[in-house]
């Protein structure tokens, strides 16, 4: 795929010379020129406009790659859209050139570039520093919040006063952990996702609070997790304790406890390499793939080139551009499971009586979108040009240095949980309708595809790529500013989401399986 190179005073955008669709830059009236040809009709900022006939049946290209088939004559200038433009009578079934490797490319010149981070005693390096506390099950997540709220800093401001280098005390509830297969992979994948956050460098310490009786037992938990009690790791439940009185009073001395020794640490000139980002979409428009995905694409190449790590996500929303991906996988094992990961979504939609179409969402297709090909297409940009060094299941531990994928369902907070799961320190979140949204105990950096939006809900934005859009920017520009803003958010500076709140309740992990 290229970067437009349209100039910034023409009221379109071509992102590439054999595209049968220009973007609108901003709202266009029926009449106007463009490339010679003549509007019909209205055509909303982010849109597409068609440039040549095209016939029924017919593929229709965006990034010089299929994001779908004209359900009808399509005529130049035409606005082409959900009207007119479908997944075809295969429903996107078509061949694609997957060429396992092809695109590999020799490793980029080593960089060397440090943020001020935090190093744990093991030698993990933390870019916050708070204490969490794990629900087993649903059925502890209010004792849980309630020893969290005992630290809150905005209702009991004291409870932390001491303690100026704990960046808080957060309880990550969720809603399962019980009526459910005890030997299944939901079962399977609440554990992972729960050792991820118990053993992940942003805590100093983690609590574990349980009822009892559920599925997801403690002891089980810690074996299968390889974990063990101890002065960073504790562990207790309801039952046991005597109530919901009592295990909150207990919760809330065991915090105390860990408090002074998490409050020891300082920050420290640290290397980029031990930066992990995980990188998500929400709420995308016409413009993602143009500005925010692309340059945050930049970004990546250059935290790879300095060692560290990206973790591209959200399966059901690579489906159709995973030929993308597969190209650059440094060996075939990889690619193929990629593929294999694909299969499996096809097959689990299948089940469930839905399609891998079933997005993009609403907000998506207002935005411009309208086939998950084209939004697939301006997602995978997201992860730059770097080599594909592996492929990783949901909430893996991710050990691999580089760009990497992490199967993830394509639901902002499950993706999000996942990568964090998996190591991610640092969230970059593209959007272009707007989003609110925080990970705890990784802070999120949230990117604006387009200036309206950056004008409109500039409280939730930390960066304005639309200013690519505007002309005043390049891809690469941006790259670097967002780079440059991920050292300085790794090295304490608070982010949107983070003033706001954000983070607790952004812990979903994926459910998958019968409830019983």
């Amino acid at each position: 795929m290229t970067t437009s190179t349209t100039p910034p005073t023409t009221p379109f955008i071509r992102l590439h010379p054999a595209d049968d669709v220009l973007i609108a830059r901003a709202q266009l009236v029926g009449g106007t020129q463009v490339e010679n040809i003549t509007v019909r009709g209205l055509i909303p900022a982010g849109h597409k406009i068609a440039t040549r006939a095209l016939a029924a049946g017919e593929p229709v290209r965006r990034y010089n790659q299929i994001i779908g088939f004209a359900s009808k004559a399509i005529a130049p200038g035409e606005h082409v859209h959900t009207h007119n433009l479908d997944m075809g009578p295969d429903k996107g079934d078509f061949a694609r050139d997957y060429a396992f490797g092809a695109d590999v490319k020799p490793a980029p010149a080593k960089r060397e570039a440090t943020f001020m981070g935090i190093k744990r005693p093991d030698g993990r390096v933390a870019t916050r520093n708070y204490i969490g506390i794990l629900s087993s099950v649903n059925c502890s997540a209010t004792a849980a919040r309630a020893i969290s709220d005992h630290f809150s800093r905005q209702n009991n401001p004291s409870a932390l006063k001491d303690f100026p280098n704990v960046d808080g005390v957060v309880a990550l509830t969720h809603g399962t952990g019980c009526g459910m297969d005890s030997e299944g992979l939901g079962l399977q994948i609440l554990q992972r996702t729960l050792t991820g956050y118990a053993t992940h460098p942003n805590f100093a310490g983690v609590l574990v609070v349980g009822l009892g009786c559920e599925s997801n037992q403690i002891n089980a938990w810690l074996a299968h997790g390889s974990l063990r009690e101890g002065e960073t790791l504790r562990v207790f439940s309801i039952q046991d304790t005597g109530g919901t009185a009592k295990t909150v009073a207990k919760g809330i001395a065991m915090i105390k406890e860990m408090l002074p020794e998490a409050n020891k640490v300082k920050r420290e000139p640290c290397s980029a390499a031990h930066i992990t980002i995980g990188l998500q979409c929400g709420g995308s428009d016409g413009y993602s793939g143009i500005s925010a995905n692309p340059a945050l694409g930049a970004a990546v190449d250059l935290l790879v080139a300095h060692g560290g790590t990206a973790i591209l996500s959200e399966t059901p929303e690579i489906y159709g551009a995973e030929h993308l991906l597969t190209r650059r996988a440094v060996r075939p094992d990889i690619a193929e499971k990629l593929i294999s990961r694909i299969k499996w979504w096809e097959h689990y939609t299948e089940i469930n009586e839905g399609e891998m179409n079933n997005n993009p969402s609403p907000g998506n297709k207002a935005g411009g979108l309208t086939t998950i090909l084209e939004k697939s297409l301006g997602a995978v940009a997201k992860g730059g040009t770097s080599n594909l060094e592996a492929v990783y299941e949901y909430a893996e531990p991710v050990g691999a240095h580089g760009f990497v994928y992490m199967d993830t369902p394509g639901y902002d907070p499950v993706s999000a949980t996942g990568q964090v799961a998996g190591g991610a320190n640092i969230i970059c979140f593209t959007t272009g309708r707007g989003s609110a949204y925080g990970c705890a105990p990784s802070p999120s950096l949230k990117l604006a595809t387009n200036s309206a939006l950056w004008q409109r809900q500039e409280e939730d934005m930390d960066i304005n790529c639309g200013e690519i859009i505007d002309g005043g920017v390049s891809v690469q520009e941006m790259g670097q500013r967002i780079f440059e803003m991920v050292l300085a958010t790794a090295s304490g500076e608070p982010s949107k989401s983070e003033k706001h709140g954000y983070g607790q309740n952004e812990f979903v992990p994926w459910q998958v399986g019968a409830v019983m």
